[in-house]
């Protein structure tokens, strides 16, 4: 750490000079233009660059397999690069149309170029454009409601129900990513913390909810899964699988009500009565175990997993409450 004495010129400027080192590192010399972004106690100072955008190159000459390279397009693209050229000496018609079917599935990337040996992409939404807030608040109701469906999909042996969650899972996992993408990009830049009109620590607690309810909406996935492996299910069983996916999905019901609470004291409350019903939780999962082992050995195997992610439901709401607790703290 280095440090400067603050001085005044002209009666009325304060002045302070800038380390040698970082300045020859970044291109700054007399008459260059700097950036400053002012974050309540703290002054961030930045080079002004002609065009902001983020370019980066990934070769996918070897990418043949679907999912590595589906996973090498959402990485560059959550790493909070605006360009994206994806090259190769040849890219073959295969790899374009996972290309393409990756960028559907990413909020504002589109295909700019094609040629033989190169794919560009580029997102087209500026940071002011992406709401965390709406991103979340939508994940929120997505995740939950898929859980609730993936239960009743199970109970009722309703193969549309089921394969209709399964499918809502790609709108979750698009958010995520968007979300994850505004995160990395407020920590590179913080010129985007200012355009979002977020401070980053805040960020920060959405990216982290963000992931919870995207584990939620997985397990939603998993148990619409399952349902298609046992029938209907009837009597005192199903009632007490509606009671434990009730009692679940009120934590993180509760945990994001806290989240987005503008109330400090509000928001606290709200995540110490999430965190409280966990407990209830474990009980009614632990019912439920005793009732399906009375149940044929397969039957009971599928619910018990049922069971698990419920449970797992539950946990990942007591996550966003302490995130909920944390947004809410005092800053030091």
């Amino acid at each position: 750490m280095e440090t400067r004495k603050v001085q005044v010129t002209g009666g009325s400027t304060y002045t302070v000079s800038l380390p040698k080192d970082w300045a020859t590192e970044n291109d700054v010399s007399a008459g260059s233009v700097v950036e400053f972004h002012a974050e309540e106690d703290l002054l961030l100072l930045a080079p002004k660059r002609e065009d902001d955008r983020v370019e980066g190159t990934l070769d996918v000459g070897g990418l043949d397999n679907k999912h590595e390279l589906t996973r090498a397009v959402m990485t560059m693209y959550v790493s909070g690069f605006d360009v994206i050229r994806l090259e190769a000496p040849r890219i073959t018609a295969e790899q374009r149309r996972i290309i393409r079917d990756a960028t559907q599935g990413l909020v504002g990337l589109e295909v700019i170029e094609e040629t033989s040996d190169r794919v560009v992409l580029q997102d087209l939404l500026d940071s002011s454009e992406l709401s965390v807030h709406n991103a979340i608040t939508r994940m929120r109701l997505v995740a939950l409601t898929m859980l609730s469906d993936a239960v009743e999909a199970l109970i009722e042996d309703n193969d549309d129900l089921a394969q209709d969650v399964i499918q809502r899972d790609d709108d979750v996992d698009r958010l995520w990513y968007m979300v994850s993408r505004v995160f990395r990009t407020v920590l590179r830049n913080p010129t985007a913390a200012n355009e979002i009109g977020f401070p980053r620590e805040t960020v920060f607690d959405y990216q982290s909810s963000a992931r919870q309810l995207e584990r939620i909406a997985d397990h939603a996935t998993k148990i619409a899964g399952l349902s298609r492996e046992i029938g209907e299910i009837t009597g005192e069983t199903a009632d007490l699988l509606r009671e434990l996916e009730s009692e679940a999905t009120a934590i993180p019901e509760t945990a994001m009500d806290a989240l987005l609470a503008d109330d400090s004291e509000e928001a606290v409350e709200l995540a110490n009565e999430a965190r409280s019903g966990i407990p209830q939780v474990d009980e009614t999962a632990r019912d439920v175990d005793s009732k399906v082992r009375e149940l044929d050995p397969q039957s009971a195997q599928i619910l018990g997993r049922v069971v698990d992610s419920l449970s797992r439901t539950a946990d990942y709401g007591g996550n966003i409450a302490e995130s909920a607790l944390q947004k809410a703290a005092p800053r030091p």
